[in-house]
Parts: C-alpha cells; sequence; structure tokens
C-alpha cells in the first residue's frame, strides 16, 4: 500500500491526508501541537461554560468549499444578519444572504450592488471552481472568470466608486480588508468581491460547537478511511519520516525549507526563504454579561461586525499597518458568534470574539484599542465586560507555527504572492523534492478553512505518483 506522511494537521493539513486516504493511501498526519486544527479550534478561553474559537471562526469560503462538501458531520448556522458595518453616524451597512434584501437596505446604491454581486452569487459555485485553485490554470469557465477578473485586478479603492452611500462603501472595504493588505493597491478588490459573493450565495455562517466542530468533523472522517493523526510531534527534519511515497507540508514556506534541508534546490530554498508574511492580528476573546449594546439595532441581530469606520478610514489604517504603524483606531473584527449557536452561551453570559489587524510582529497590547473600537459603536460595552484573555502577535505565533509575526493569512497578498505564491512555479506544491509538497495556506488559494490547499495538493501528487 502507499504511504503518505502529512506534517501539520490545520485544515489544509487534514483536507490533504483525507484526499490522499480517498484513494487508498495510507496516511499519518504528525503535528506539532497537543491536538488537530490549527487555527480551527475551540475552548473555554475565558469562563466556563463559554466556548470561544480559537482563530478562524465565521466560514463564508468554508460552507461553498468542493472539499468542504464532502465533509459529513458539520451543523452549520446563520444569524439572522450575516455582516454588519456601523458608522460613526449610527447607519450601518448590512450584509444579508438576499443581494435583493441587501441592496434595498443600501438605498441610492442599491441597484448598482444589485449588478456586480448579484451575477457572481448566482454562479458561485461555478466561480468558486477556478477561484479555488492557482490562478495560472485553464479555467473551466473562462467567460465568468474573466469577468470576475477583470474587476478583481482592481484596486479596492477604485471599484469602491461605483457606490455613493458611505454604508455601501464601507461593507464593500471591509470585506476587502480581510486581504490584510493595502486597498490602494492592484488586485486588492479580487478578495472582497470574493467574500461579498460567497456571503450572498452561503451566507457567512457558523459551525455549532465551534469551529472546532469542523476539526472534530475532519478528523473522524480520515480514521474512518484508515488514517491516524499523531500530536505532540514536532517534525524538524525530513530524515525523521522515513521513506513514505507522498509528504505533505502543512507548514510556512520558511518550516518548509529548515524541514527539507538541503535536499531543497538552492533556488527553491531561496524563494521559500524571502516568501513575504503578510500583517497581523492581535486576538481578544471577551466574556460579557448581556448582549452588546450597539448603537445600531440591526448590529445587534449581526453575526459578523467590521469596525473601521468609513471606506476612507479603512484605507488609511491599512496602509499605516502595512507600513509598520500602529494606528490609534485600527480595522477589528466581531463575532457574535453565540446569536446563531446559543450553545457557545451559559445563561446571560456570552463568548464575544474579536481581533484587530496590527503591524507584522506588533510587540504591543491592543486590547485597549480593540475595547475603544467596540465601545465607540457599542458604548456601555465596557462595563458588560465579565472576563477577558487575549493573544499578541507572539502568542499567535506559539500556538501555531504557521502564524508567522501573527501573519495569520499565510503571507503577504501582494499582487506578485496572489498569483505567485508560495513561488514562482507552474505547479506551486511542488517543492522540487520528489514526493514532497506544500499544502499550507501559503499556497493556492491561500487563508480560510476551505482546505482547497490541502486538496488541490494532494491531487497533485496523485498526479504525479501515477504519472
Amino acid at each position: 500500500m502507499t504511504e503518505a506522511i502529512v506534517v501539520g494537521a490545520g485544515p489544509n493539513g487534514l483536507a490533504g491526508a483525507i484526499t490522499l486516504a480517498r484513494q487508498g493511501v495510507s496516511v499519518t498526519v504528525i503535528e506539532a501541537a497537543d491536538a488537530p486544527g490549527g487555527g480551527a479550534r475551540s475552548s473555554e478561553l475565558t469562563l466556563p461554560g463559554l466556548i470561544h474559537d480559537h482563530c478562524s471562526a465565521v466560514h463564508p469560503l468554508g460552507v461553498g468549499s468542493p472539499f468542504m462538501q464532502t465533509i459529513e458531520g458539520i451543523e452549520w448556522t446563520w444569524p439572522e444578519i450575516d455582516l454588519a458595518h456601523p458608522l460613526d453616524s449610527g447607519s450601518a451597512g448590512i450584509m444579508r444572504r438576499s443581494v435583493e434584501m441587501t441592496a434595498r437596505g443600501l438605498g441610492v446604491d442599491g441597484s448598482a450592488w444589485c449588478r456586480l454581486f448579484g451575477p457572481l452569487a448566482a454562479n458561485f459555485d461555478a466561480l468558486a471552481e477556478d477561484l479555488l485553485q492557482p490562478l495560472l490554470h485553464l479555467p473551466r469557465h473562462p467567460l465568468l472568470t474573466a469577468n470576475y477578473g477583470t474587476r478583481a485586478l482592481l484596486p479596492a479603492t477604485l471599484l469602491a466608486r461605483r457606490w455613493a452611500t458611505p454604508e455601501a462603501q464601507a461593507l464593500f472595504g471591509g470585506a476587502a480588508a480581510h486581504l490584510f493588505h493595502p486597498l490602494t493597491q492592484p488586485t486588492s478588490a479580487g478578495l472582497g468581491m470574493m467574500m461579498v459573493a460567497s456571503g450572498h450565495r452561503y451566507g457567512w455562517p457558523v459551525a455549532v460547537g465551534g469551529s472546532q466542530a469542523i476539526t472534530d468533523a475532519m478528523v473522524t472522517t480520515l480514521e474512518s478511511l484508515g488514517g491516524t493523526v499523531v500530536v505532540g510531534s514536532k517534525v524538524e527534519s525530513i530524515s525523521e519520516l522515513g521513506s513514505p511515497a507522498i509528504v505533505l507540508l502543512d507548514t510556512s514556506p520558511s518550516s518548509a525549507s529548515e524541514i527539507l534541508g538541503n535536499r531543497l534546490h538552492p533556488r527553491i530554498a531561496r524563494a521559500y526563504r524571502r516568501y513575504r508574511q503578510g500583517s497581523a492580528a492581535f486576538k481578544v476573546d471577551f466574556a460579557i454579561d448581556g448582549d452588546i449594546p450597539w448603537r445600531n439595532e440591526d448590529c445587534r441581530r449581526a453575526g459578523t461586525l467590521h469596525l473601521g469606520g468609513d471606506f476612507p478610514e479603512i484605507v488609511a489604517t491599512e496602509a499605516e499597518i502595512h507600513r509598520g504603524r500602529m494606528p490609534e483606531r485600527p480595522f477589528v473584527l466581531v463575532g457574535q458568534q453565540y446569536l446563531a449557536d446559543p450553545t457557545r452561551s451559559k445563561g446571560t453570559l456570552h463568548p464575544v470574539w474579536a481581533y484587530a489587524h496590527v503591524p507584522a510582529g506588533f510587540p504591543g497590547d491592543a486590547t485597549e484599542a480593540v475595547v475603544r473600537q467596540i465601545e465607540r459603536f457599542a458604548p456601555g460595552f465596557r462595563d458588560q465586560i465579565v472576563a477577558v484573555t487575549h493573544r499578541s502577535t507572539k502568542d499567535l505565533a506559539a500556538y501555531d507555527s504557521n502564524y508567522v509575526g501573527g501573519d495569520i493569512i499565510g503571507g503577504a497578498n501582494s499582487p506578485r504572492q496572489l498569483v505567485f505564491r508560495p513561488r514562482v512555479a507552474a505547479n506551486p506544491y511542488r517543492t522540487g523534492v520528489k514526493g514532497v509538497y506544500l499544502c499550507s495556506a501559503s499556497t493556492p488559494p491561500g487563508a480560510g478553512v476551505h482546505g482547497m490547499c490541502g486538496y488541490n495538493a494532494a491531487r497533485s501528487a496523485l498526479r504525479d505518483l501515477v504519472g
């Protein structure tokens, strides 16, 4: 029987392992941490009975992922409102799963919103077949992909001119800010379009029981196929693995370079070492008594909130972070997962998930900046806090070695790295070492609990094995 070893039990490592096991390969997954899952883990981080997601929490790309749709045992649940972006005026950009309902809330911008996102949402499944692959491939839906691509190549600042109202611009800008890159750069519109389109097709759901439930379902699937997960074992050299036919590395490029050592071609080793990491996150978890007192009523029913002010403010703060400067009012994401999944709460005590965009390797404590941003749009929030814990950029890197410098997205989303990640190559998963493939979020299609990096890498390994 063909044997494979997967280094790293994050969502991509597990996806790659499952893909191999489904083809009859004997798979062992080796994880350095004491539990599988990487960023898709949950536990009681503040108070007993309150379930917090450690990193990834909301899954617009996960529920629509071609791979994740093959995993049984995940129960998705949706809030009444998927996404809200409050403004200082008291108004908010509100995104519901329905394009038409969202458009009705955007006033004069409603028709322009529908014209852009209506076709993208209606054809999202076909579009995802191409977008969740390496960009350099023959598209299955060339006209659809080209129509998306002509706009995706634009700076987000240019695409945002389609809308006149602060609400519509901010709603798009907050989605685009998930890029962790300046919104004035070419290609920065693409991720915002993808996030909104996937939200209109599938919503922005959470997994019942926390993101840990996704990992649990994947591990169960792997074990049902005969695969094994070993935790608490750090792989430092390829020589430790024996001679399996296939090795998948769910690691950062720099870690892959260290593991492969002198087996790696010097040119590829240089590319991996020079791979650029992105800006960072600073994670904060709160236990609160009662619901957050958002000034805007719709925000009280929203599962996810983007706190960054209007579109020009988002552009300015993301540019500051990219320059290595910590803004006074950083872009903050807030998750009220308990609204869709009450099992995470205990009585009137609720878990609140949040993180701020900060410069790479930011050494400070951004907890107060996060509290101030929430207070800005929800006066009185501070008085509801019962317990709080945080993970700094250093803590995130210690939690998961793929989060280099606190970078939770697997590398800078610069125009070059969006096309060529982790290096310039026809097949981005091959390391140049026979039988060894990189499958982390540093490979296409990038970050998110969608499993497609691992799935694509495993499919590449299987093709090479046969060929």
